[in-house]
This record gives structure tokens, sequence and C-alpha cells, in this order.
């Protein structure tokens, strides 16, 4: 049996997603679903302190990047203990998780068999579902992946169908970090499409752009969503007040009528796994809601 550890949230809902959660004997520190995997052992932690402001968050990591060395540090003996066949990790964003280089060098003196490391890259959609593949395939059950991927593309298509008979696209603006102001990118842009919206900002396949809010109010979004990368709703809701302090927030269209809304960007829209297809559903209910209602209000995303 294959011994897997996975060092990304997404990775290990992949994996348990594929039927594997048994074969799991190690995760990073922020893999926390499905629930049951809180029992693994976690072997990486971050080299700041993930508490503060947004601007404190995004200050600690640029120092740390500024300096050329890695955001995170892996447990190298305690990963060495574990034995594992196989480590799935990334090599998509630097901050966002363990990199491939960050696992390579903490294997690299280890004799005799070494494990397989398996290096996601998503940028796109598409990437995402060609990445649970690419797990399942270096896992030895590629048929369960294709399976998953068709799946998952038919329960999006059959959403992104429905939202085109709607009647209006309101313009989207997807706020992915609040101080400096970010906008989404990669995968989002198209789940806004898909959803029944019309993206202001980020390119899609790309990685997220800096943005000032004076584009923000140019651009006067219908609907403003707020999810943060990492982030859940009542964090976000308390870094809410560094958003609304800018000069003209009280005067965008979104706030006016009362459309602006937080998401949980951490369980959600920036983990590129099974779940983006329920991140695409919180879309469709706040974009639509004449037309879509999944259940997700309360627990995915809550009007602010």
């Amino acid at each position: 049996m294959t011994r897997i550890v996975t060092l990304l949230p997404s990775a290990t809902e992949i994996v348990c997603a594929l039927g594997l959660e048994s074969q799991l004997a190690g995760r990073s520190h922020e893999c926390d679903y499905p629930a049951s995997i809180a029992r693994l052992p976690a072997l990486t932690e971050p080299k700041f302190d993930p508490e503060g402001s947004s601007a404190e968050v995004d200050r600690r990591v640029k120092k740390i990047v500024s300096e050329a060395l890695s955001v995170y540090r892996v447990d190298a003996a305690r990963l060495r203990e574990l034995r594992p066949d196989a480590i799935v990790t990334q090599s998509q964003c630097e901050v966002c998780a363990v990199s491939e280089s960050e696992v390579e060098a903490a294997v690299a003196d280890w004799t005799g068999a070494r494990p397989k490391i398996v290096s996601l890259s998503p940028n796109s959609l598409d990437d995402i579902m060609e990445d649970i593949v690419h797990v399942a395939d270096a896992l030895g059950v590629r048929e369960r992946g294709t399976e998953l991927a068709t799946q998952l593309r038919a329960q999006m298509s059959a959403i992104a169908d429905k939202a085109s008979a709607a009647k209006s696209r309101p313009g989207v603006a997807i706020i992915e970090w609040i101080d400096p102001l970010m906008a989404a990118g990669n995968w989002m842009p198209t789940l806004v499409e898909m959803a029944g919206g019309t993206n202001l900002f980020g390119t899609a396949g790309k990685h997220s752009p800096w943005m000032k809010f004076e584009e923000l109010a140019a651009a006067d979004p219908d609907i403003i969503i707020v999810a943060p990368c990492g982030f859940g709703i009542d964090r976000t809701l308390r870094e809410l007040p560094l958003l609304v302090k800018n000069p003209g927030w009280k005067n965008l269209r979104a706030v006016r009528d009362k459309n602006v809304f937080l998401a949980d960007g951490n369980q959600y829209f920036n983990r590129p796994g099974p779940r983006i297809a329920e991140s695409l559903e919180i879309l469709a209910e706040i974009i639509h809601p004449e037309l879509f209602r999944f259940g997700h209000e309360g627990t995915g995303w809550r009007r602010a």
C-alpha cells in the first residue's frame, strides 16, 4: 500500500476524494478538510506569524521572500520517520504552501529508495482537473481521477448552462487580499463567467493582480465579493474596515445596493481541488440568487 504525504490542502482533498485517505501518513499544518485528517501529523509550519492585519501578514511574507528564503519550514526528520512512498506538493505559489524545491531539499540526503514527488501547478480551471488526474495516475488510480474530473466538469457545466439563461450579467469584483488590495486571478475569472457574471479584474490562467482602490471605484462593480486567500469569513469581517475606510467606498454601486459579500477564501476559492465545484455554487448563489440556491449561505458566504 502506497504511503502518502500531502503538503497542501487541495492535495489532501484530492487524495481523499480519490478514496485514498487511509493511505495518508502526514499532512501540512494548513490541511484541515475533511475533518478526519486532523489525526495525521502536521509536517510543516510557517516562518512568519500568520496573525495580525492583512498589511502585517503581507509585510512579513514579503520580507522573508526578499531575503530569498522559504516561507515555510518542513519537518525533515519527521518526514523521514514516516517513510512516504509519495509526497504531493506544489510549485504554483511560493507563499501559499510548501514548494517542490523545499520538499526536494528535505529528502536530498535520504539513502535508499526516495519518495516520488508529485508537484501540482494549477493556474486555470482546466489545470485543476488535469491535476486531479495527475495525482490519481501517480498514485495508481488513474481511472478514479478521470471519473472524478468528469463528474466535476459535468456538475459545473450544468451550473454554467443554467446561468447562461440569466437576464443580466452583473459586473463582479473579487477581492483576494485587502491590504494591499489584490484582485482574484487564475481560475476565478472563469468561475465568475460560468456563474453568470462579468469578471472585472484578473485574467483567467494568470496570477492574481495587485490593484488600486481607484481602479475598483472606476469600474464601479455591481457586486463585490471579498474572499482573502487563507481567511475564513470571520477573519475577513475583522479585516473589512481596512477596505471600508477608503474614500469613496460608500459611493460604490455595490455598497449602495447592499451587494457586498464575504466568502470563505480559505476553504473554497483558493483551494484548487474537488471543492472548486462548490466555489462555483457559492458564486452562482451570490450573483444570481433568483436562479440558484445550494445552501452555502452562512457557511460559505454571507452578506457584508
